[in-house]
Order: structure tokens, then sequence, then C-alpha cells
């Protein structure tokens, strides 16, 4: 019986740690499904890039109240957690506050002391961030794809960093040697006094039920981050590492199209001559994405990195002029597609079995891709580099070149572009009537 606490922390650890480790292997299976992209130029510049703005929310505090609030949360959490490592030996080996026994007083007063600084901060944050969202009601928070599990789940992730926080200061608060020894007790000295009066043995009580609440509650965190947006805590870094280099306004062109437009523009190719080998590009099978198989696999890493922040969906332009296009929403849809391809996946013993269903009008309707602008605002406000756009180019590549779906404005433009070499109906003899258009 000595050692049952010890016996059941590990089994608690261990089955916390391997459902975690299986929903990561789910995580990347689904991602994988993704087209092969080749990220692997630049790795100093894409270092840089994961450090500023991942590590360093670099583009967090564009939008300073928001940007200032979120790294107090980041950083107080992130360092908190840091007392993990002595929660897990002592319960591991049956220690108490193993610390204290390796570090000296003031070196561990000091790391508790500031730990108990950030989770007071971090308390704030989240209540000026549950403020914002559910009283206050930020436009961006409440648009038409935010239904009741977005929005649950961002006010489920915030009464979890409460509680968290609000465990970790009573647990300190109830350790009569930590307070004994009076170093590292900045605010819960204060909060001891509201269990003044209390035996001994209730107040030991006390602290061992927030020590295993606390606990307990990290590992359920842990493995809700896979069913909720907060999965960024984990995919901004590789997201931010993989991301877009080139300027945003450079949009990618299919090899195998590149070559045939060379082609027909040189007068000294045979069109009907034989290419040499090795020269032809391959043409792909489909051009374009209908469905999250046909995305790369930065694409779907993009959908799951999604922090449903909004800011992309209020920097958009034709958001902002009615129009049905998110780009959030681009992102949500896109990763709920995904997830219903791995169920699939799932239920039929690895293989994906056709549902009849696909990411292109059953998730996202051609009336938000051709609302789009490709201004790459959206790009520019996602403090993460999601690329919102390259999905909808995509999608619309498939319209045209495999459907030939476009509008008759744009099939007009296209037609005169090829006739005439401009977008407007004249022939270039007649090339100064196009100053009156």
């Amino acid at each position: 019986m000595e050692y049952l606490p010890n016996i059941c922390f590990a089994i608690a650890l261990v089955l916390g740690i391997g459902y975690f480790a299986k929903n990561v292997k789910k995580l990347t299976r689904n991602i994988k499904l993704g087209q092969d992209v080749d990220v692997s130029d630049n790795k100093s510049q894409r270092w840089r890039n994961m450090v500023r703005i991942a590590l360093g929310q670099g583009k967090m505090v564009k939008r300073p109240i928001a940007g200032v609030l979120h790294i107090i949360v980041y950083i107080g959490f992130i360092i908190i957690n840091i007392e993990i490592l002595e929660i897990v030996i002592d319960g591991l080996v049956g220690t108490h506050r193993i610390g204290l026994k390796v570090l000296p007083i003031s070196i561990y007063g000091f790391l508790i002391g500031a730990f108990e600084v950030l989770a007071v901060l971090v308390f704030v944050a989240v209540t000026v961030f549950w403020i914002r969202r559910n009283i206050i009601k930020l436009q961006r928070f409440w648009k038409s794809e935010m239904t009741s599990w977005p929005k649950n789940d961002a006010n489920y992730i915030l009464y979890f960093e409460m509680v968290l926080m609000t465990l970790f200061l009573i647990m300190n608060a109830t350790d009569v040697h930590f307070q004994e020894i009076n170093t590292g007790n900045i605010f819960s000295q204060y909060i001891a006094s509201w269990f003044s009066g209390l035996p001994e043995l209730q107040l030991h009580g006390i602290e061992r039920t927030a020590w295993w609440l606390h606990i307990l509650g990290i590992l359920v965190f842990l493995n809700y981050l896979y069913f909720s947006k907060h999965l960024h805590i984990l995919l901004a870094f590789p997201n931010t590492f993989y991301a877009k280099l080139e300027p945003k306004g450079q949009l990618n062109n299919l090899d195998a199209v590149t070559k045939e437009v060379k082609m027909m523009m040189d007068p000294n190719v045979d069109p009907f001559a034989a290419p040499a080998e090795g020269t032809a590009a391959e043409m792909p099978a489909k051009f374009g994405a209908s469905d999250v198989q046909d995305l790369s696999w930065l694409q779907l890493l993009n959908a799951y990195t999604c922090t449903e922040c909004g800011r992309c969906t209020s920097e958009c332009p034709a958001n902002q002029t009615g129009k049905k296009l998110s780009p959030r929403k681009i992102m949500m849809d896109t990763r709920d597609r995904l997830e219903e391809v791995g169920k699939n996946i799932d239920a039929n013993k690895g293989e994906f079995k056709a549902d009849g269903k696909q990411l292109l009008d059953d998730y996202i309707t051609r009336e938000e891709l051709w609302a789009c602008t490709t201004c790459n605002a959206c790009v520019e406000a996602c403090p993460v580099s999601i690329d919102p756009l390259s999905i909808i180019l995509d999608m619309r590549r498939y319209l045209v070149m495999e459907q030939s779906a476009a509008p008759v404005e744009l099939n007009n433009m296209m037609t005169n572009i090829e006739n005439n070499g401009a977008p407007w109906p004249y022939n270039q003899m007649d090339r100064l009537n196009w100053k009156n258009e």
C-alpha cells in the first residue's frame, strides 16, 4: 500500500502520454495524405522565421492588446509547466518537492516565486480574454463559422488554464512545509490565510488533492489539444518553419503548363514533334484540388495549425464588403474534411473508401472561392504563417482546368486575352479604343 500512489501516478502518466502519442501518430498520418512538396530550401531563413514568429510571437503584437496578453499566457504557461518535471519525479519516486533537496533554498524559492507571479499574470490575462470573447463580444469571434463547438472550445481552454493556475497556487498555499520556509510564496502566502485554522492533516489533504488534480489536469489538457484549435501550441513551430518564403504576390505555376505555354509562344518549336527524352514536364494526374488529398501536406499542416483567431477574416476585404468568403472558414473546413477522411480510413482498416463527398461543394462553396481578391491580406494577418489563399487558388485551378467552370466574366476575359492580347474585346489594331474601358 505504501507504493500505491506511485503506481497510480505511473499508470496515469503512461496512459496520458500513450494516448497523446496515439493521436500524434494519427495526426501525422492525416497530414501525410497530402501531396509531397519540397520545402528543404533556405534552412537558415526558416529557422529565423520559426524563432521570430512562433517562439518570439513576432506577428502577435501587431494587435498590441491581444498580443501582449497572449505573450503573457504563452510564456507563463510554458515556464510554469517546467515544474511538471518536479511533479513527475515526486510522483514516480515518492518524494515531496525534490527541488528543495537538490537546489539551494534561495534558487528554489526564486523559481517557485517566478512561477507564482506568472500564474497570477496568466489568470488575469485569461480572464481578459474571456471578457473580450464573451462580454465585449469582439466581432471576429462571432462570425457565422464560429458555431457552438468553436466558441465552446475556446472557452474550455480558458477555463482549463484558470483552473490549472488556481490549483498550482492552492497547492503551494496549503503546503505547510513550503510556507514555513517562507521563500517563493509571493502570492500563495496570502491564499494560505484562507485556510488558517484548519488542522495540518486537512491541509495536507487539500494540498495532495490540488497536486493530483493539477497533474491530471495537465495530462487531460495535453490530450485535449488534438481535438482543439489549441493544437497550434505544438504545430505553430513546424508550420512557421515550413511556411512559404517567396514573396506573397508570387503564385506557383505548374511546370507542365508553363512548358506548354512556352512551346506555344516559340515559333521555332514543331508542335507535332515528340519531346526529347527527359525534357517534357510530367503532366499531373489532376489539375488543382477538389478534396484534401489533392492539397499538399503543408496546406494540411496549415489547416491543423489554424488558431481560429479570425485575424485573417477580419482583414479580408471580400468579407468586409459582405461576401461569403471567410479565410478562417476555409481552414476550418479543410481541417474538418481531413478529420472526416481520417476517420474513414480508421473505419476501413487503413484504406480510404469513397464516401461521395469532397472538400469542394460539400464544405467550401464556389461562391466563397470566387469572392477572393487574391490580395494576401489573410496571409499577412495570420500570426502563425498560415496560407488560406493557396488552398483557394488550388481549388480555383481545379474548377478552371478540370471543370471549365470559371465565372462567365472570367471566361470572357481569358478569351479576350487569348484573341486580343488584353482583357478587353478589341483586337490589337483597335488598341486606342482600350483607353475608354
